[in-house]
């Protein structure tokens, strides 16, 4: 993949904006991995393994959790980003005044009526976390409370198909190694 300058000022921006945005937040394995880490392991899924290079959904993953777990406003990503941007992570954000189980239930029904953009940030989130509990197993996470993840993540993306046929293969293939 070639960026063009535009494209990588746009990119490192965003990835600038990001990390202050989670600067203080850590993932969840024995490590503390700073939690930058995840929005920029999952821009490289797309870029790297999916071949995605349109810079929007590129952008996009970085900014994927910033409106659901930092103090940013879909107005300040508007403004900063713009609407195409701001548009696909909406759709990739939770409703955090809806309880747990119901938040998660809410994306197993509504990701199919996504945008293609969407998906491919969904299945990457995904799969990046996946393979992320495959390599530590979350603190204070039990061998089942791992095992329901990975269920849960198949439902969910076993509702798109046909959007990157690399993802969905990875997504078979680490559930098929946990026997799910």
């Amino acid at each position: 993949m070639s960026i063009e300058g535009n494209d990588l000022q746009l990119l490192i921006k965003t990835a600038d904006f990001a990390a202050k945005k989670h600067s203080f937040q850590r993932r969840k394995d024995p490590q503390k991995s700073p939690y930058i880490n995840h929005p920029i392991g999952v821009a490289n899924i797309l870029a790297q393994e999916a071949g995605v290079t349109d810079i929007s959904v590129l952008q996009a993953a970085i900014l994927h959790d910033t409106v659901e777990d930092t103090e940013t406003s879909f107005e300040e990503l508007t403004l900063i980003f713009g609407q195409k941007v701001c548009g696909i992570v909406k759709e990739c954000t939770d409703d955090k005044t809806l309880p747990k189980a119901e938040r998660k239930e809410k994306q197993v029904e509504t990701v199919s009526k996504k945008s293609r953009e969407a998906k491919l940030v969904k299945l990457a989130d995904k799969l990046y976390n996946l393979r992320d509990m495959n390599r530590a197993t979350p603190e204070r996470w039990s061998e089942d409370r791992v095992r329901e993840y990975f269920i849960w993540a198949k439902r969910v993306t076993g509702q798109i198909e046909g959007v990157n046929e690399t993802l969905e293969k990875e997504l078979k293939d680490i559930y098929a190694s946990r026997n799910i």
